[in-house]
């Protein structure tokens, strides 16, 4: 399994609440298929920004202001994105199964002219465009950053 997916379920982990220690966030990773020493965590929740509470370690903003502890764009859809399909001023966007939701964060987070805004499902992000031109310079774009 490779980083994305593993700062994935860390995310999702503290997000649903703090947890204790690195010893503890190893364990819940261990039990969802995830190896991991504790130096290669230790840079992981140094690259998400965690944060050590009281409690344990959480993220470091409110939980609606996700974009800071996104990976770049570039990257998400370098690892995450599969096909981009035009259709009319939409662009139909398919992901890795369980990547639509934080690929499109960051897609919405870039603040482009071109995309008035997504909608995510599990494995398809669907993005809105003003018109047929925007959409193909759109899907151009993240065609270019997935090779």
């Amino acid at each position: 399994m490779n980083k994305s997916w593993r700062q994935q379920a860390i995310l999702k982990l503290v997000q649903h609440g703090p947890v204790a220690s690195q010893k503890e966030l190893r364990r819940a990773l261990r039990s969802r298929g995830f190896k991991v020493e504790q130096a290669t965590l230790s840079r992981d929740i140094h690259e998400l920004r965690l944060v050590k509470t009281s409690q344990g370690y959480a993220p470091p903003q409110a939980e609606g202001e996700v974009g800071a502890v996104l990976p770049p764009i570039s990257r998400l859809v370098r690892e995450f994105v599969m096909s981009v399909q035009p259709a009319q001023n939409l662009l139909v966007v398919k992901t890795v199964v369980g990547s639509a939701q934080p690929v499109a964060a960051a897609l919405d987070g870039q603040g482009w002219p071109e995309a008035i805004g997504t909608v995510a499902g599990d494995d398809t992000i669907l993005i809105v465009c003003p018109d047929c031109k925007s959409a193909q310079k759109l899907g151009e774009r993240i065609e270019a950053m997935a090779n």
